[in-house]
């Protein structure tokens, strides 16, 4: 059994194991002693190599022809891999951007600093914590960071970077000013230049060009219809695009004469924007192309010879780390990423990534990938994999696969997207690379199943993992969910893992945590009754007490919406409507909202305040969830509507 599959939750003893499996210096950080070693280097060697990170907003690796792909249009990434190495199995912390380039800033994974794992938000980041390129500058290195920055978190001061040069929208190299000629004489450059061409809005209008809808090969979890060729074909053109500037800022590079005294590194912050990639966390959502460019002056510095496939897991929270060790630093023992080139490489077995909020939509899913195989856990299974996200349904193959379920035309594989999610699911991707055959149930892989399982707890209670915690409640953060008793993980974890088995056997143990002292542990019990829906009536006057009189929002929004499941909604739906379009914070009155669209019509008592709040909110998510709950219960919602709110380019 996997390490939180006991019964008993007071079993101290499955606890105590996995601390000691973990180690306690990893369970129970203490911030103290991580600023006391937070920058262990004295000074970096005697020369150090210039290093450009190339970051491509968006695209998975299929949509590059070093990768294989025969319909990409990629010359310039193409060269990189010729001359340098390419890592196979790459991976983002998250299947989208802002959570993942946290990651790249810190070397950790969001969901320890919460809120900083939802899409987006601003992460709770301890007072010692800065950007890595922070430690490169104390050494001498000139930093510099050109386009998109996007780090779900306040790191104004903290960054690291001597210059920078914010453009949200690209195409910024007509006026393109290189920041490393801006350094002062001597000093290494350290330069990390955002492309955002191939971003998911470039795909609002497609506009087929290099390659034709005929030509693609639509993956088998979608309809293959004209309107989902279209859709791919364009995006090869963004990419193409993408590579053009990707060009010109290595023919710069080269013009200055420093493309030889330059380690290159390029990547992508998470999987193509197509339905079913990026927000989702299989490889179409989390695998990213990964190359590096070493000169010859530098090939000490390499993980392996050019023109080397590695096949080793790595993710994006490795960056740092990696770029610390080609400088000839220390890697801060905080950081959770270790690097995979240079002096310090370390091997992974395993990459690991998570989905929280997205936008208006919240869900909650952590993945563990392997060589070979991916472990999904869906901690709030009885939400549809398909959630309406309005900017996310901006791209027109949303609409069209939504459209062709409603009139029935989709089979078993491609309808499984806008039913309830498994508690577990478990792909062979040498087998299955699109991952649509679930093999959790196949005794035959039982095994692996437990292997990743243990894994991924090992993994979650190692960075503590803010993702059981409601956005916006006083456990949150990094400094705040370690305090004592703010946060008790592993128990919540082992509470957690019962409710998503929607198992009525356990309406005792959730019933009983009701009660708990720890309003974590309170919300995950009702969590346990929404699951059940019907099956937990039982529990109507334990949840009727919480929705009364429980001192935390949270766990009252969760009360009334499992009230409303078991047929005893009461004051429920208008306590949720009130919620809504009160004076609460975004992150209460977002999860209000999610609780009102998740009952469905038992709704429609709050239309008249959902649509008030559709016409004057100026958030723009919370806009969007009253758009679109207010068409769904009013009768005018249809897969071709378009509910975003916003300007689609924001």
């Amino acid at each position: 059994m996997g390490c939180f599959m006991a019964i008993d939750l007071s079993r101290r003893a499955v606890l105590a194991g996995i601390a000691s499996a973990i180690g306690t210096s990893l369970i129970g950080c203490d911030p103290d002693s991580r600023s006391r070693n937070r920058n262990p280097n004295h000074g970096g060697s005697s020369e150090q190599p210039n290093i450009l990170v190339l970051l491509a907003d968006d695209p998975g690796p299929q949509f590059f022809g070093a990768y294989g792909d025969a319909l990409a249009s990629t010359p310039n990434v193409d060269r990189l891999a010729n001359d340098g190495i390419l890592f196979k199995n790459f991976f983002a912390t998250s299947p989208v951007c802002a959570p993942t380039r946290f990651g790249i800033l810190t070397g950790m994974h969001a969901e320890s600093c919460g809120p900083a794992h939802h899409m987006r938000a601003e992460g709770k980041i301890p007072d010692w914590l800065m950007g890595f390129p922070g430690y490169l500058q104390e050494t001498g290195y000139w930093t510099s960071y050109t386009g998109k920055e996007d780090y779900n978190a306040d790191f104004t001061e903290r960054a690291g970077y001597d210059a920078t040069n914010a453009n949200p929208i690209g195409n910024f190299f007509e006026s393109f000013e290189p920041p490393w000629n801006a350094r002062p004489e001597g000093a290494p450059f350290f330069s990390f230049v955002n492309y955002v061409t191939c971003h998911e809005f470039s795909g609002f209008v497609p506009r087929p060009v290099l390659v034709l809808p005929t030509q693609v090969e639509v993956p088998p979890y979608l309809p293959d219809s004209l309107l989902q060729r279209t859709q791919l074909a364009g995006y090869y053109n963004n990419v193409a695009q993408t590579d053009i500037e990707i060009g010109l800022t290595l023919d710069q590079l080269t013009a200055d004469g420093l493309f030889e005294d330059t380690i290159i590194i390029f990547f992508s912050d998470h999987g193509g924007i197509l339905p079913r990639s990026k927000r989702f966390c299989y490889d179409s959502g989390c695998r990213v192309p990964m190359i590096m460019r070493f000169p010859e002056k530098w090939q000490h510095l390499a993980p392996a010879a050019p023109g080397t496939v590695i096949d080793e897991p790595a993710t994006t929270v490795d960056i740092g780390p990696t770029v610390l060790s080609l400088a000839g630093l220390s890697i801060p023992d905080y950081m959770h990423g270790q690097a995979f080139a240079g002096p310090q490489r370390r091997i992974r077995k395993y990459a690991f990534a998570g989905r929280n909020r997205m936008d208006e939509r919240y869900d909650f899913i952590r993945s563990v990938r392997s060589a070979r195989f991916r472990y999904i856990r869906n901690y709030l299974p009885q939400l549809i994999y398909g959630q309406h996200v309005a900017f996310m349904w901006m791209l027109p193959a949303y609409r069209d696969w939504e459209l062709q379920w409603t009139l029935g035309l989709l089979n078993e594989e491609q309808s499984r997207f806008w039913m309830e999610k498994p508690a577990e699911e478990l792909y062979d991707l040498e087998s299955d690379p699109d991952e649509v055959r679930n093999l959790i149930d196949d005794p035959a892989y039982s095994e692996v199943t437990e292997e990743l399982r243990d894994a991924l707890n090992l993994h979650m209670v190692s960075i503590h993992d803010n993702g059981f915690i409601p956005e916006g409640a006083t456990a949150e953060g990094f400094d705040q969910s370690r305090a004592a008793g703010a946060y008790p993980l592993m128990q919540v974890m082992s509470l957690a893992e019962l409710a998503t088995r929607r198992d009525p056997q356990w309406l005792p143990v959730f019933q009983n945590h009701m009660s708990h002292e720890n309003e974590v542990m309170r919300f995950w019990a009702v969590m346990g009754a929404i699951m059940l829906g019907q099956e937990a009536v039982p529990l109507a006057d334990s949840l009727q007490q919480l929705f009364s009189n429980d001192e935390t929002i949270h766990v009252r929004i969760a009360a009334a919406e499992a009230l409303v499941r078991v047929g005893q909604a009461g004051d429920a739906v208008q306590f949720l409507a009130d919620t809504f379009k009160g004076t609460q914070p975004k992150s209460v009155r977002l999860q209000a909202i999610n609780a009102l669209t998740n009952i469905g019509n038992a709704a429609q008592p709050a239309l008249v305040d959902i649509t008030l709040v559709a016409v004057t909110e100026q958030d723009i998510d919370l806009r969007n969830a009253a758009l679109y709950l207010s068409q769904v219960l009013s009768g005018t919602y249809t897969p071709l509507t378009t509910v975003y709110a916003g300007v689609p380019f924001a």
